[in-house]
């Protein structure tokens, strides 16, 4: 039992096949009439937007201006330029609707409106706010980023090419809403990366120095249903009861890592994802098995394997655990972890490793290697991690 710990998740969550409908009503409860959209042009083609407009007919509630165009990496430019259009057409609310590059971007919109800034750089890192924002509700489009639940904010500068971290329970939305609707257009390769990418944040939050009781019974009911349900809802995306069920697993994943942090996995596709622009769900899946061996491979004490060991229960089930040694089980499951890669490649091409993405080069992998060190996600490993073995586990990954 940890000495002490912090846990918190105050977002109201409402989930259905029809939970949309309710927005209105929650919107009004939070003292809010004319909110602000964002979202992206794959939302938009998808015919998802239509959902959400459709829920405030006969509310009486006004929307205002819809943003359709944000990019796929979040970006400092495109968050200037939806606080001017919030302030300018007096909006008070925003309703985020799509996955991680849409919340985040989302996010950093109403730290700007909210404390009338004109610099967002100035509330990077932790702590830097001080008081509650404007009304904030997200509808994810994708069972992966968690982004709905978490007090993480990640905004691109690309003139600089880093990706800023903004950390404040001030982030969280007031509400989330997961209708399984939202996600059914989603495709197999998307449904793939981002569902992998929650199998990564439910794995590492499981098993990294930040964990804790609460946050493993989340991290572990996650990855059970990710398991369950990942593989068949790739080979059948219109399978609406399966997608409810990722869009929960995605939620309780970022619940967990809210509330643990996580380690480096996240370290490298961070670095990766702001140098080679891998996109984030495709690095956590790539890089996943291959930072669980090293860590393995180097835990002094014994407790990595401990908790490695654990999760071939959710992973595969009763039978599978107690008929496994135990000084095999962690080996199990990051054997089962590239099987599921493996099959979804077969369904979907994801890949596999760094170079199938052909967006890595083998000469930036020192570069990555360095600039990766000064990612704060490093500090939960539970393994220490300094140049060469950061290289060491991109070498294999390549």
């Amino acid at each position: 039992m940890k000495e002490y710990y912090e846990f918190f998740c105050p977002v109201k969550m409402v989930v259905g096949h029809k939970a949309l409908d309710h927005i209105p009503y929650e919107l009004d409860s939070l003292g809010a009439k004319h909110p602000m959209f964002i979202t992206d042009q794959g939302v938009v083609s998808a015919g998802l937007l239509k959902h959400v407009e459709n829920a405030f007919k006969n509310s009486g509630m006004i929307i205002g201006p819809v943003f359709d165009e944000v990019p796929a990496d979040s970006s400092l430019t495109v968050v200037n330029q939806l606080a001017s259009l919030y302030q300018d057409q007096s909006c008070d609310s925003i309703i985020a609707i799509g996955g991680g590059s849409v919340i985040d971007t989302a996010k950093g919109v109403n730290i700007v409106v909210s404390e009338q800034a004109t610099d967002l750089m100035k509330f990077t890192g932790a702590g830097a706010l001080k008081k509650p924002l404007k009304p904030f509700i997200v509808i994810p489009t994708t069972a992966g980023t968690g982004s709905e639940v978490t007090l993480v904010a990640v905004i691109a500068d690309h003139e600089k090419d880093q990706k800023m971290l903004f950390t404040s329970y001030f982030l969280l939305p007031n509400l989330a809403v997961l209708d399984s609707r939202m996600t059914l257009t989603l495709p197999p390769h998307l449904t793939a990366a981002t569902g992998m990418d929650a199998l990564t944040h439910a794995v590492e939050a499981y098993s990294c120095l930040g964990k804790n009781p609460l946050s493993d019974a989340y991290a572990f009911q996650a990855i059970g249903l990710i398991s369950q349900h990942l593989i068949p809802v790739t080979k059948n995306p219109q399978d609406k009861e399966r997608r409810l069920q990722m869009a929960q697993a995605s939620t309780m994943a970022g619940i967990a890592f809210s509330n643990s942090m996580v380690g480096l996995v996240h370290t490298l596709g961070h670095t990766i994802g702001a140098i080679c622009h891998v996109p984030h769900g495709m690095a956590m899946s790539i890089l996943l098995p291959f930072v669980l061996e090293y860590n393995l491979k180097n835990d002094p004490s014994g407790d990595y394997q401990q908790n490695i060991s654990q999760l071939l229960l959710p992973l595969l089930g009763d039978e599978v655990y107690a008929s496994t040694k135990h000084e095999y089980r962690a080996d199990k499951v990051i054997t089962y972890i590239k099987r599921m890669k493996e099959q979804l490649y077969q369904l979907t091409k994801m890949p596999r490793t760094l170079k199938e993405t052909g967006k890595v080069e083998e000469a930036q992998l020192e570069e990555i290697a360095q600039a990766s060190l000064g990612d704060a996600s490093i500090t939960y490993n539970p393994v220490e991690v300094e140049f060469k073995e950061a290289l060491a586990v991109l070498k294999s990954a390549y």
